[in-house]
């Protein structure tokens, strides 16, 4: 594996395990990929209270912070319903 590639799994890995740390504190309501036949991405679902949360947990994700292509689009959601899982 070339030492790039190895940069950008630990950068994923740490990656999830922050988004994982926010899900169990209730701010990351879903987080993952997408399995988008055009290309990788992902999607997440955030409760936060002011933008100047939801820019401070983009700027703290490591795989941003890695500097290994990952950025964001945040699009505000006006109303949601949330339904129960089975």
């Amino acid at each position: 594996m070339l030492e790039h590639d190895r940069r950008d799994c630990r950068a994923d890995a740490a990656r999830r395990g922050c988004w994982k740390s926010q899900a169990d504190k209730g701010t990351a309501i879903a987080f993952g990929p997408v399995a988008d036949p055009e290309g990788g991405w992902g999607v997440g679902i955030v409760a936060v209270e002011s933008d100047e949360d939801l820019l401070r947990l983009q700027n703290d994700d490591p795989a941003v912070r890695a500097y290994i292509g990952m950025r964001y689009e945040a699009y505000p959601m006006p109303t949601v319903i949330v339904g129960r899982t089975a």
